[in-house]
């Protein structure tokens, strides 16, 4: 049976090289975003299939578990993706934007889980996987309604981890601290400040296999990635 993986919030940098690797151990991605119309050629690099949803609505996200199921294959890794950002002071921001962030951050976050453990949970097991950032232990200023968002990821995570890592499903956060490049983009290529060093995407995605590919006899619920360079 054709083992599937979930990929939501799919496009370029971070989520292709996810797909990548997923592809390269014969997992059949599944690439969801809400407007797919980019992912044309992912799609066929990953032999893939590309899906619309909005993560952050109920009915979408049931809807695209439906069709997942009508699929050929079982359900063994979904990869939660999206960050959307806006940043400004506290007496600024407008409410609707803010309000939108945690819905899509957080609340999308909770409806992929639901309804990716109601799978695994019958099939006996698989890995969930969440993009978190530093963000989620660390306040930053001017970025209230992005620290909600990624502080709410992190208690799902650590909340699903201890529910369902007894039950044979892996949860794993990754704590991002640092800033996304390119792949193979040379070290400090795009900053006079020696401190600063871009992540390559391509290498942040080995950490993803490297969670699923952990035994469960010694399993991360969380890990973070940074930059060599980078003080903490």
């Amino acid at each position: 049976m054709t083992s599937l993986a979930l990929v939501i919030g799919a496009g370029p940098g971070l989520s292709a090289s996810i797909s990548r690797v997923l592809s390269q151990r014969s997992y059949h991605p599944i690439l969801v975003a809400r407007d797919i119309s980019k992912l044309d050629a992912l799609c066929a690099e990953v032999n893939g299939t590309a899906l619309q949803c909005d993560a952050s609505r109920p009915d979408a996200v049931a809807d695209l578990f439906r069709t997942i199921d009508s699929m050929d294959g079982s359900l063994d890794v979904a990869v939660y993706n999206p960050s959307p950002w806006t940043r400004g002071s506290i007496t600024e921001l407008d409410p609707l934007e803010v309000h939108k962030v945690l819905e899509v951050t957080a609340f999308g976050a909770f409806l992929m889980a639901q309804q990716a453990a109601t799978r695994m949970l019958n099939t006996g097991g698989g890995t969930m996987l969440f993009t978190g950032a530093s963000s989620g232990v660390k306040g930053y200023a001017n970025s209230a309604p992005y620290a909600m968002g990624k502080f709410a990821l992190r208690g799902l995570c650590q909340s699903l981890a201890r529910e369902l890592h007894p039950q044979n499903i892996h949860i794993g956060h990754v704590v991002i601290d640092g800033r996304i490049g390119k792949a193979g983009q040379e070290e400090n290529s795009t900053s006079s400040d020696p401190t600063y060093s871009p992540m390559d995407p391509d290498k942040i995605a080995r950490s993803y296999i490297h969670l699923i590919e952990q035994h469960r006899s010694c399993w991360s619920w969380e890990i973070e990635l940074r930059p060599w360079v980078r003080q903490f």
